[in-house]
């Protein structure tokens, strides 16, 4: 979080208490900065395509990304996967109880299963052994679309009741078999469905709960209604690690999970960029600058903040609370605000190069002060 930014006690969210588990290296649950998943997308037994992608998600931020495993091949591709992932790789298991075993030797951080999809007691005690035996965590994953025969009977549709009933019997077959390395979802694509099942899951077990609205949509809609979902969620408390889905690339996923996180303040990681969406008073053209920044900046981790604001109406109150700042003004320039303070003038046509230089050295002097506090 930039140094500018002391937390109020109006922008404190108390977090659910959950016990923690581990998804490979990676804490989930507890007092753990709440992790972001996404999933990848291509063809699982193609190795070389798997690993490019996780590795373009973990550089955009991911913290754990998820490989779907439906076939021999899949699991057999993901031995070198996980061997070349940067972070840990869930593996996604639906009915073959023989994927996870085979996920699970292969090296998968986490299995992503339903046990009571997965065949009888002699099948869900294979696959407990072999998450036991090799380190696996287990996520069940609770979806309103794919709800088990017996609760759709009992409740007519998939309802919140349901969903948590579903969630609550997985949990008993793991604890059963004293396992206990597991965390919940409880998907939908409706928001009010997914948010009253992981209200009504939160209050039913202390397990990390793996936050979604599932079947988003695309990067527009599914990012708002993502926005909204989770936002509801994580703003009471509840969540410990998200996954946005969206019809678009894994790593646009990723961004989005940040942002929300990054407006609750959650987790801080990277340029938060403070700007107007334009208007007649504008001195220079603020969203192709914007557009322009965004990319140049995507570079930086260093938690801190920019503001671009367009003319004098807000852009100095902006530019107070934030790391670097721009204000338009008039004839071709503008003023440049270093750590809340007003320093300097510059023209328009060297906006981006400059901002972009006084951000670098900003991240440095953020980083410098941290590894200095860190000694």
């Amino acid at each position: 979080m930039s140094s500018l930014h002391a937390i109020r006690p109006w922008r404190q969210i108390d977090r659910r208490k959950s016990r923690q588990i581990m998804v490979g290296n990676v804490p989930v649950g507890g007092d753990a900065p709440i992790t972001v998943q996404t999933m990848t997308n291509t063809d699982s037994s193609d190795v070389a395509a798997t690993v490019a992608q996780v590795q373009a998600c973990a550089e955009a931020g991911a913290d754990i990304v998820r490989v779907s495993t439906p076939d021999a091949s899949s699991t057999k591709a993901l031995r070198e996967i996980v061997k070349e992932s940067p972070v840990p790789i869930v593996a996604d298991i639906h009915f073959h109880y023989k994927r996870a075993i085979e996920a699970a030797e292969a090296g998968a951080a986490c299995l992503r299963i339903n046990p009571g999809n997965i065949g009888d007691a002699s099948r869900v005690r294979e696959v407990i052994k072999a998450a036991k035996d090799h380190g696996c965590s287990i996520r069940i994953g609770v979806n309103a679309g794919s709800l088990e025969k017996h609760l759709l009977d009992k409740y007519a549709e998939p309802c919140p009741e349901a969903m948590i009933e579903s969630g609550l019997d997985h949990i008993r077959i793991l604890q059963d078999n004293d396992f206990h390395e597991f965390k919940i979802s409880c998907k939908a694509s409706d928001v009010f469905l997914a948010a009253a099942a992981y209200q009504g899951l939160a209050e039913a077990t202390d397990a990390p709960i793996h936050l979604g609205i599932t079947e988003a949509g695309g990067l527009t809609s599914g990012t708002i209604k993502s926005a909204i979902g989770l936002g509801n969620l994580l703003w009471s408390g509840i969540g410990d690690t998200i996954r946005v889905s969206l019809s678009a690339d894994p790593v646009e996923e990723v961004k989005v999970g940040y942002e929300i996180l990054k407006s609750l303040g959650l987790r801080h990681r990277g340029v938060n960029i403070i700007s107007c969406p334009s208007c007649a008073r504008q001195g220079f053209d603020v969203i192709k600058t914007v557009e322009k920044l965004e990319k140049r900046l995507e570079h930086i981790k260093t938690p801190m903040s920019l503001s671009i604001i367009g003319c004098v109406v807000n852009g100095p109150g902006e530019a107070l609370m934030t790391d670097v700042g721009f204000t338009g003004g008039g004839a071709g320039s503008g003023m440049v605000y270093l750590a809340g303070k007003q320093s300097h003038k510059l023209n328009n046509d060297q906006m981006v190069e400059h901002i972009v230089e006084q951000v670098e050295k900003r991240a440095a002097e953020i980083e410098a002060t941290q590894a200095e506090a860190a000694e």
